[in-house]
């Protein structure tokens, strides 16, 4: 028997960041540079908050 309750993400999901539009499945998305932290994942000496220290956020791409 599972503890996940209704709503919870699956723990082999990865977890979104706050600049992440959409799971990287999602179709249309896909992973762009972040702009914040310009791909490096960090700003100064801390890790981005945008990207949560991976230098990439998924975005929304093209689309008709």
């Amino acid at each position: 028997m599972s503890d996940q309750k209704p709503g919870d993400v699956p723990s082999n999901k990865p977890k979104l960041n706050p600049g992440d539009q959409a799971d990287l499945d999602t179709p249309g998305a896909g992973e762009n540079v972040c702009q914040e932290c310009k791909g490096t994942g960090k700003i100064g000496d801390k890790e981005c908050p945008i990207c949560g220290g991976t230098g990439v956020v998924i975005e929304e791409i093209g689309g008709a």
